[in-house]
């Protein structure tokens, strides 16, 4: 996807909210009518009563309405354009979320999936042909609605949040809400069919829709099922039953409510919650056929777990919660049942179900004895040689990182000379790239090991010279005085080159520099001056070869490992070609090319440093694929350690994660824990069910 917008989407956007300028009232107007006819259709007194309160307190309040709803609308397509190339939710809700949530808050949530679902049966199919244009305008190959900024959930968000800005009731607000559903998905199909025909007839054509492989979930065929139900029933009596309000009371075990921590309706949601839960973890593609197949034999003994405890699922530390997350995510470190330790791996699945499974006893007691054994077995199938490999490779990757964060400071310390600016453009890329990782290697090792004496410090011997360098390549200065120049030229050089010895840094990388650097001196020293004529100035033609000079530079947050760094961290560097990348064993054909929005959108939780330790990834390695986890990430973000399930680590930089990922080269198959995923899916039917339940 291009980095810059469109006129087209542009354009769209633009319209889009000229158009709203006009429906938005209109649509308060069509409520208004709804609910009068509604009043005088009431059954009864307190219905009839409640209407009114409800059209008034609109008549009274539209134009506030109408005013915080644009003001959102606005807000939301002005902001557009720059998140653009951002990454869509995995879901609307997710299950931590709604633990934290107040009952307020929930019923804001029903609210607002209810408004949603009843707009989107209205607007549907113009929404779909409009997305699929706007994808085109957007920059995708193949149509992305997760992106759409126009889309219904934007429009109902934005109301739902001018509605909280004013003072209205939430019985006055559920009315409006009620009574405007359905209209507001008439008049957004009116708006996607407007907006559509501005972008057809700019030219633009709808993009194709294409079935995308996706790191989430998908359920069994029928085929696979083999025509029964996971559930062991219909499935749509059985999930209709899950609503977000007992879930939410279930989460959060609140005294005196309908739902007690003890009466058969908690156990039956609880019960729900597992089975749903388990559904979607056996219909999870990323997880090999056998694994699923043991993993619904845990079922049995999960139910019984929710009968006593009927909110473990939701503590992170419950050892049952636990044992599940550890053996679903080592799961996914496997691509085949061929590889070296899936028997082995299903060997000890196998067993964790038998004992689970053995009658008598209670369950739970037997639990953290299996999740111990586990994780033993887990750190044992690691060879303890590439355990302490990996951990001199986290200690090398520190040391790299500090060692450019201190030179990127370094650099500007070099840029706030007075001397800086005048120095040809070669000299000065030289000094803030590589130079500043000399000097900021030489300053490390001295705060670890303290010269005996000060004049034996190489870090301000290496930024001592650069008095006599910089004024040496100034072609106005150095051909004043030749003496000098003669007399700093070797031992400016000879300390250049020492300081790229101490990093490892190929002489070839900076020959041209170099090259340079002589024909700066040459000029300076042939340089001759009739008597009494000025000095040449800053504007005199110096050779400075500007064009080719492969210096490392920090404006371009390069980076620069010495030979013995890169080798102990198995260093990645995606420019190099492939056959000299680290050679890993038991890789999987490499999946067809997907289009990089949709990449993108794979990547869709991130923590600070924009990766999160624990996900899975697939990594293409000479043509086929490795299934590799993220085991470790620096303190700043901008080096990372992947593993495989054998312990082999290889580590890169974030451009180079980057850049792997825009190749199609490495995409993630699971960011964070599968029973996460799968509780949070259950969290969304509950809202859906929510939505449905209150029409």
């Amino acid at each position: 996807m291009p980095e810059e917008i469109s006129p087209e989407l542009t354009r769209c956007l633009a319209e889009a909210l000229e158009a709203s300028r006009q429906w938005v009232p209109a649509w308060l107007d069509k409520v208004q009518t709804i609910l009068r006819e509604q009043e005088r259709s009431a059954p009864n007194y307190y219905e009839r009563t409640a209407l009114i309160d409800a059209y008034t307190t609109l008549q009274r309040s539209r134009d506030a309405v109408a005013r915080h709803w644009l003001s959102a609308i606005a807000e939301s397509l002005e902001d557009a354009p720059s998140e653009l190339l951002g990454l869509p939710k995995r879901t609307s809700l997710r299950l931590d979320e709604l633990e934290l949530m107040g009952d307020d808050q929930v019923v804001e949530k029903v609210e607002t999936a209810r408004v949603q679902q009843v707009a989107m049966m209205k607007a549907e199919d113009a929404y779909l042909e409009f997305s699929a244009r706007l994808s085109t305008a957007q920059g995708f190959r193949v149509v992305n609605a997760d992106a759409n900024p126009l889309s219904v959930t934007a429009f109902v968000e934005c109301l739902i949040e001018a509605l909280k800005a004013l003072e209205i009731s939430p019985a006055v607000r559920a009315r409006w809400l009620n009574a405007g559903a359905a209209p507001l998905g008439e008049a957004l199909a009116k708006l996607y069919q407007r907006l559509d025909l501005l972008l057809a007839e700019q030219n633009v054509k709808p993009a194709g829709y294409a079935v995308i492989t996706a790191p989430e979930s998908r359920a069994f065929t029928e085929e696979e099922l083999g025509g029964e139900d996971l559930l062991g029933g219909p499935m749509t009596e059985r999930q209709a039953l899950l609503t977000l309000d007992h879930l939410h009371q279930l989460l959060v075990g609140s005294e005196g409510s309908d739902i007690s921590q003890n009466d058969e309706m908690t156990r039956s949601l609880a019960a729900e919650v597992v089975t749903l839960l388990m559904q979607r973890i056996a219909g999870d593609k990323r997880l090999l056929k056998p694994v699923r197949a043991q993993l619904q034999d845990m079922k049995p003994a999960l139910l019984e777990l929710a009968n006593n405890d009927p909110r473990f699922f939701a503590d992170r530390n419950n050892p049952a919660r636990r044992l599940l997350d550890n053996v679903t995510a080592r799961s996914l470190a496997y691509t085949s049942e061929q590889e070296a330790g899936f028997t082995a791996y299903m060997g000890e699945l196998r067993q964790i179900v038998n004992d689970l499974r053995r009658p008598g006893g209670n369950i739970a007691s037997r639990i953290p004895a299996l999740l111990e054994r586990v994780q033993r077995s887990q750190d044992a199938a690691v060879p303890r040689a590439e355990i302490e490999a990996r951990g001199r490779a986290m200690q090398t990757l520190v040391r790299v990182e500090q060692r450019k964060l201190l030179a990127e400071k370094i650099a500007e310390e070099f840029r706030a000379r007075v001397d800086y600016a005048k120095a040809p453009g070669p000299v000065r890329r030289f000094l803030t790239g590589v130079w500043a990782l000399v000097v900021a290697k030489a300053r490390i090792d001295e705060s670890e090991r303290p010269p005996m004496l000060s004049g034996d410090s190489l870090a301000k011997r290496y930024v001592d010279i650069l008095g006599d360098l910089l004024w040496s390549c100034q072609l106005s200065l150095a051909s004043q005085n030749r003496p000098r120049l003669v007399k700093v030229i070797p031992p400016v050089l000879r300390t250049l080159r020492e300081g790229l010895d101490s990093i490892d840094y190929p002489r070839e990388k900076v020959e041209a520099f170099f090259q340079t650097l002589m024909g700066l001196h040459e000029a300076a020293y042939k340089t001759q001056r009739p008597s009494g004529r000025p000095a040449p100035t800053s504007a005199d033609k110096a050779p400075e070869a500007e064009g080719d000079v492969s210096v490392l530079n920090m404006d371009d947050d390069a980076l620069w490992m010495r030979h013995q760094e890169a080798k102990d961290t198995n260093f990645y560097d995606d420019s190099l070609p492939e056959s000299t990348q680290p050679a890993f064993m038991n890789t999987e054909p490499m999946p067809v090319q997907r289009d990089w929005a949709d990449i993108k959108a794979e990547m869709a939780l991130r923590d600070a440093t924009g990766l999160k330790v624990g996900g899975w990834f697939d990594l293409q390695q000479d043509g086929q694929m490795l299934r590799v986890q993220l085991t470790w990430a620096s303190p700043h973000g901008t080096l990372f350690l992947f593993g495989t399930a054998s312990g082999r680590s290889l580590s890169m930089t974030r451009r180079g994660v980057d850049r792997l990922i825009e190749q199609g080269k490495l995409r993630v198959v699971a960011d964070y824990s599968m029973v996460d995923e799968a509780l949070d899916a259950v969290a969304e039917q509950a809202l859906k069910n929510s939505g449905k339940s209150s029409k």
